[in-house]
């Protein structure tokens, strides 16, 4: 299986590392960066730490987090995209709103990752007109009550439906490539994350890359009582796994520590 974005075609039998930058005051990782010149600093660091792509996003998505503007997710994303296309980098843009959406692809970003998968009417319309790979991720509820109680009776089975559903209406509108991702913290009990990564060789019927991003998340914490900076451990163990069962690419805070762990288990899976 291959995926091409932008200009690079990659192999998706070796690992794909998304570098995460997050230009908000509010990550749930604490590492929230708003001045442009440290933001281009970040993200040029993840690619020589061996990141394929950045994902830049302007809206916090952590637990209880408010929404913000068009106007203000612009004003923290766009000059931030802007430089790193100039230096010849591979950006995807992590939002639900279809304008800020086009705005950035006008400006040369080519992948949308959005956490609702289309909310926004005009989002597939969007992404279909520049032809540029589009991330599907699942959530139950918004990121102001995703994780208040949330229930699945099988979670695998209801992740897979969702998708199926998403999938049509993305190829009808013309998305052509498409990544799919379970939302591994996104309205989950620490058992719906763990079977989901369990799992994660059940959705490759649908014959699309599968993007798992662990990073940090809760479920780790709630597992181990570890804070949010002292979950690497965690992250590459389930990063790790994925990869194992079938995931293709990883969405991660620490690119140099995943990109070396999954490159190892890669290599050894290979035998």
């Amino acid at each position: 299986m291959y995926l091409t974005i932008g200009k690079k075609k990659f192999d998706l039998s070796k690992p794909i590392i998304i570098g995460v930058l997050n230009c908000t005051p509010d990550s749930f990782s604490g590492d929230g960066v708003l001045d442009v010149h440290k933001a281009v600093e970040q993200a040029e660091q993840m690619i020589q730490d061996g990141a394929h792509i950045i994902d830049i996003g302007g809206e916090s998505s952590r637990p209880g987090s408010e929404p913000v503007s068009e106007q203000e997710e612009l004003h923290r994303v766009l000059p931030v995209v802007e430089k790193l296309i100039t230096k010849g980098i591979l950006v995807s843009v992590d939002t639900y709103k279809a304008s800020v959406a086009q705005k950035c692809l006008e400006a040369g970003a080519h992948m949308i990752n959005d956490i609702t998968a289309g909310s926004d009417p005009n989002m597939f319309s969007v992404v279909s007109r520049f032809h540029v790979p589009y991330v599907i991720m699942h959530m139950q509820g918004n990121p102001k009550t995703m994780q208040e109680q949330p229930f699945y009776n099988d979670v695998v089975a209801e992740v897979y439906a969702f998708f199926e559903d998403k999938l049509k209406k993305a190829r009808s509108a013309g998305i052509k490539d498409i990544i799919l991702d379970p939302g591994i913290g996104f309205g989950k009990r620490v058992e719906d994350n763990l079977t989901l990564i369990h799992k994660i060789s059940n959705f490759t019927a649908l014959d699309c890359p599968i993007l798992i991003g662990a990073s940090r998340k809760s479920f780790i914490g709630k597992i181990t009582g570890e804070e949010v900076d002292q979950r690497l451990p965690g992250t590459l163990a389930a990063h790790v796994l994925a990869l194992s069962f079938g995931a293709h690419i990883f969405r991660c805070h620490d690119v140099k520590e995943n990109k070396q762990a999954l490159e190892i288990a890669k290599n050894i899976l290979s035998y």
